[in-house]
């Protein structure tokens, strides 16, 4: 979740480390040290952006790994300065063949954007659903995709950038065998 600062009427800060979205639809905010603040006072909340955007660029830059190799994903990280997909496939992959192409990818400058459809559309393609690990949330009757326009698209509800160009240059780091049907990949910023 995102991190950052909350900041009260008299100028008292308390570092956010963690957010995280509720069943009941709240935001929880997690703070170190614990919170000062007397119930009911307004509070400005700042965002740490420089690690929300190495985030979005990251999860993006996911989204343009996977569609490269057409394999179902069985886990994967998403941090500021590495990440990675594991992937449910037995052939290993040249990384640095690998990392032109997703560079190709982030460079042609690829649109990125957000649509909604129904649950029951959603079971007409399940094909959309490419991660073994982790479903899509159910319940609410609508689903949201994200569209890398001409590369992409599968249901997700993280944070991306809006142009693949914004992801800038990355390189394949590892291509690791975790097992018989497992391959991960790591990605880094270059």
């Amino acid at each position: 979740g995102d991190t950052g600062w909350l900041i009260g009427a008299g100028g008292d800060r308390v570092e956010v480390i963690d957010t995280r979205h509720l069943a009941s639809g709240d935001i929880a905010h997690f703070v170190n040290p614990p919170v000062s603040f007397l119930a009911g006072e307004a509070v400005t909340a700042e965002l740490d952006w420089e690690r929300r955007y190495a985030h979005m660029r990251m999860h993006t830059c996911l989204h343009l790994l996977g569609s490269l190799l057409p394999f179902p994903v069985t886990g994967g990280n998403i941090s500021t300065a590495k990440s990675r997909l594991d992937f449910d496939m037995e052939d290993t992959v040249d990384k640095d063949d690998l990392s032109d192409r997703l560079n190709r990818l982030i460079e042609d400058d690829h649109w990125v954007g957000t649509h909604w459809i129904t649950e029951a559309e959603l079971n007409e393609r399940p094909d959309l659903i490419r991660t073994l690990s982790v479903k899509p949330p159910t319940g609410a009757g609508r689903i949201r995709l994200l569209e890398i326009r001409d590369i992409d698209l599968q249901p997700c509800g993280g944070t991306h950038v809006r142009r693949t160009a914004e992801i800038g240059p990355v390189k394949v780091s590892k291509v690791e065998k975790k097992g018989r049907r497992n391959r991960r990949v790591n990605v880094v910023f270059e």
